[in-house]
Parts: C-alpha cells; sequence; structure tokens
C-alpha cells in the first residue's frame, strides 16, 4: 500500500502533481496533514511518520520515504510505465539522476541562500551562487525545450519548482521563464493548484 501524506500548498505540492502525471492518483492513497508553516499557522501532526514533521513523506507498505526527489525517484522506478523517467539504460537516465540529487543538494540550497541574503566565501566556493544556478539550467534548456531534451520530466517538475511557489522570484530570462510557464500550464500542475487552494480556502473558513 502506498500512502502520500501532503499539505496543500507546499513542497509536498509537487509530489501530488507527479502523481497526477503518472496518472496513478488510483493507487496511491492521499492523505492531507497539517504542518507548521512560515507564517506561523499549522502545528506538527502526530499520524505523519516524517521524521521532522514535514512533507512529502511517502510510506509504502511500512517504508517511511522523504525528501522529493528520493521521491520522485521511488515513484517513477516503481511505475516506469507512466514515462516520466528515462528507463536504465537509457542513456538519458545518468542525466535525470543528475538532476534530481543536483536540485536537492545545490539548486534548493543555493536559492534559499540567495532569497535569505546570507553569504560567505564558503558557501560560494562549495556550492556556487544563484548565478550559477540559472547558468547550469539555461545550458540544458538551450538544448530544450526541457531538461532531459525532448521530453518533459520528473526533473522539470522538480527543478521548476521554486518559482511555482515564489513566481517573483523567478529569473528574468526569457527562456527559464518560458520553461517555467510551460511547466505550470500543464493540466496536471492547474488541477493539483485549484484543489490546494480549495483546501487551504476550506481551513480559512472552518
Amino acid at each position: 500500500m502506498l500512502t502520500l501524506f501532503h499539505a496543500p500548498q507546499s513542497r509536498s505540492t509537487a509530489i501530488v502533481t507527479l502523481i497526477e502525471e503518472m496518472g496513478i492518483a488510483d493507487r496511491i492513497e492521499i492523505r492531507e496533514t497539517d504542518i507548521p508553516r512560515m507564517d506561523g499557522s499549522g502545528r506538527r501532526d502526530p499520524a505523519n511518520p516524517h521524521p521532522e514533521g514535514k512533507v512529502p513523506c511517502l510510506v509504502h507498505d511500512g517504508t517511511v520515504l522523504t525528501e522529493r526527489g528520493a521521491i520522485m525517484l521511488y515513484l517513477t522506478a516503481l511505475f516506469p510505465e507512466a514515462g516520466l523517467a528515462p528507463k536504465p539504460g537509457n542513456p538519458k537516465r545518468g542525466e535525470y539522476l543528475t538532476w534530481l540529487f543536483w536540485y536537492g543538494a545545490v539548486m534548493e540550497p543555493v536559492l534559499i541562500l540567495d532569497w535569505s541574503k546570507i553569504e560567505s566565501p564558503a558557501l560560494q566556493a562549495s556550492l556556487r551562487g544563484a548565478a550559477e544556478v540559472v547558468a547550469r539550467l539555461r545550458a540544458a534548456l538551450e538544448k530544450g525545450p526541457w531538461l532531459l531534451g525532448d521530453d518533459y520530466s520528473a526533473a522539470d517538475l522538480l527543478c521548476h519548482a521554486p518559482w511555482a511557489w515564489f513566481p517573483e522570484g523567478t529569473p528574468d530570462d526569457p527562456l527559464i521563464r518560458d520553461w517555467v510557464a510551460r511547466c505550470q500550464a500543464r493540466a496536471a500542475s492547474a488541477r493539483v493548484k485549484a484543489r490546494d487552494a480549495a483546501a487551504m480556502a476550506a481551513r480559512a473558513a472552518a
């Protein structure tokens, strides 16, 4: 049995969108949960098995998985027929894995540090900066239209996510803005955004 713990309008939205894209919503129970939020609202849900009370958290027959890249890798491997990731043996597989791991190890930390105006020679030396993140994405998209070339994948879903959440921070680069807009215009993204908005409105009215 597969269960995803999801908080509307949070990091787990990307996983719900992946599930929609893959057409596997009938095979996964999506359990809405609460989390502490930056504005002080929300609380930790004791029913959520994530070690830090965060989302996303995927439970498969008692095994707990956290972190978006790991969950995306797991689901796309579990349901390869959905076509959201290159299969083992495909030359694009290495690129796909690299994007998933680079996002969590470099891209998101760099963007958070940049938005927080935190600078340090050590951080710059190890992670580089926002300019390097943008340059790496642009180099891939110049060969595009997606990060892996002709095919949209879970890598696009994950790597565009910061600017889906914070569109004002999208780099002033036409190539990247077009890519983000195309990711957001996909039917799965629109459906999940609408459901998340409705869930948050219901919470506010309760």
